[in-house]
């Protein structure tokens, strides 16, 4: 017998490993992505060096307790989105401030990468779908994408607050605006919801941030108001724990099985 194969079965996922699509997941994902940018920028200005080891530690962590889980569970998935949101957010900042490339070809630069992943994503298995995340590949593939929207997101945030000069106020409007298109798309003129869920999942990620800088950045910069990354680290993160430990609770965001398919 091939123990290898076997074992590979066993921690293949029997039911959907990402939640039901709710108004409290968006809450939760906007509320990660605030976190994960005040946290990121909070533990940098201590020590940049511990801040990526610490932000690489916990998303190593994080996916190997979201993979090991054959099924979706609110504290294993968000805990993983959460350590995605920091380390995403180092990683688009290294691109800028370690490597000193300029917010807009590092935009262009992770736009391809996001493009990239949904297209070898679709060519491999036919659908970009989250009710379809049932294999180990699958999975492999949506953490990959969202690492990357979040890196994605952190630069575009960066580029009209700072490089376009509308601020973290003008920024968060901004984004606020453009994740209403394809919501309403959706809602009202049949936008197919897979394109609906991605492009608005994409655009929660520079909204959060957005919000975040503009209430832990100083005034001087960009307009901030000054309360401190860490102070808003601490309770971006706090309601998201309040909000996960009810999901976890209710267990009203589990999929059904009649929404797990392949389409």
């Amino acid at each position: 017998m091939d123990h290898r194969r076997v074992s590979d079965h066993a921690l293949e996922p029997v039911a959907a490993k990402v939640p039901a699509v709710t108004a409290l997941f968006w809450v939760i994902k906007v509320l990660t992505t605030g976190m994960g940018e005040a946290a990121a920028d909070a533990l940098a200005r201590v020590n940049i060096l511990l801040a990526g080891v610490m932000g690489l530690v916990g998303f190593v962590l994080a996916m190997r307790w979201q993979f090991r889980s054959r099924a979706y569970r609110a504290e294993t998935y968000w805990f993983a989105v959460a350590m995605v949101a920091v380390f995403g957010t180092m990683a688009a900042d290294a691109v800028h401030i370690v490597l000193g490339v300029p917010y807009g070809p590092s935009t262009v630069f992770f736009a391809i990468v996001v493009a990239s992943l949904f297209r070898s994503w679709y060519r491999s298995e036919g659908t970009l779908s989250i009710h379809s995340i049932v294999t180990r590949r699958r999975e492999t593939y949506y953490w990959l994408t969202v690492l990357a929207t979040f890196a994605l997101g952190t630069a575009v945030g960066d580029l009209t607050a700072t490089t376009l000069h509308l601020g973290f106020f003008g920024s968060a409007v901004l984004f606020a605006v453009a994740i209403a298109v394809p919501a309403l798309g959706w809602w009202r003129f049949g936008l197919n919801p897979v394109v609906a869920f991605w492009s608005a999942y994409v655009l929660t990620r520079p909204l959060g941030a957005s919000v975040a800088d503009w209430f832990g950045k100083p005034h001087s910069f960009a307009g901030g108001l000054g309360y401190s990354d860490g102070l808003v680290a601490v309770v971006s993160a706090g309601l998201i724990v309040v909000l996960v430990a009810y999901l976890a609770g209710h267990r009203n965001d589990i999929q059904p099985a009649s929404g797990i398919s392949s389409s």
